[in-house]
């Protein structure tokens, strides 16, 4: 999502969500949304940092059958993402990280198919986030980039909002992901200063029972 979202950050290249992209650039998938959180929610993670030591899984890539008719989600054998800790007692909140994790999936399969317009990115995100994910994914599109490596992604917290929408924070590390040219096969690393990003997401459920996300916002080096 990569993304995943923007306030100064519109003229980073590598923004995600919200502008496209310069291949001259080396951040990956830092996303963008428009500005801080809009719920006036803190955008610092408890215990936010490299160090999470909780179990890791790896991403599978579709999401798990249930009532909704989900689209599948496939990455491809030269990027994975790993999620540590995305667990949670409360079944409610474990259903909004379950589908926040799809969502950031289908960011990044579809930089890795160059196609903005895949079934899972519309499945899983709406308005503002759909409309500026779109953004991101042509930027790589349009620069002829792709997604390789590995990201990690952890410290995952959700919660649901008096208004019935959902929040979920989480950082993911991107130190061991890079951007290639599908033409010359340049990779352009991310700095170790911009790796650990912060990602500040809105959901809202739909009568189906999907948690699609309604906005996105990233800080780079935000949980160092």
């Amino acid at each position: 999502m990569p993304t995943p979202h923007l306030e100064s950050e519109v003229n980073r290249h590598f923004l995600p969500v919200a502008v496209a992209i310069a291949a001259s650039t080396a951040l990956l998938l830092t996303g963008c949304g428009s500005g801080g959180s809009d719920d006036g929610s803190s955008d610092k993670i408890k215990g936010a940092g490299g160090g999470d030591k909780d179990t890791s899984t790896s991403a599978s890539p579709s999401a798990k059958p249930d009532g909704a008719n989900r689209p599948q989600i496939k990455l491809p054998p030269t990027f994975q993402v790993e999620f540590a800790g995305w667990t949670n007692s409360d079944p409610k909140l474990q259903a909004i990280m379950d589908d926040g994790k799809q969502q950031l999936l289908a960011s990044y399969a579809a930089i890795a198919e160059g196609n903005p317009e895949t079934a899972p990115m519309a499945f899983y995100n709406t308005g503002e986030a759909l409309a500026t994910g779109k953004k991101w994914i042509s930027g790589f599109a349009d620069e002829d980039l792709t997604i390789i490596g590995k990201t990690r992604t952890y410290k995952p917290q959700a919660r649901i909002s008096p208004d019935g929408s959902g929040t979920l924070f989480y950082c993911s590390d991107e130190s061991k992901a890079s951007t290639q040219n599908r033409k010359t096969k340049k990779v352009t690393g991310t700095p170790a200063d911009k790796a650990q990003v912060l990602y500040r997401t809105k959901l809202r459920k739909t009568s189906q029972g999907v948690w699609q996300t309604t906005f996105v916002a990233t800080t780079q080096g935000g949980c160092q």
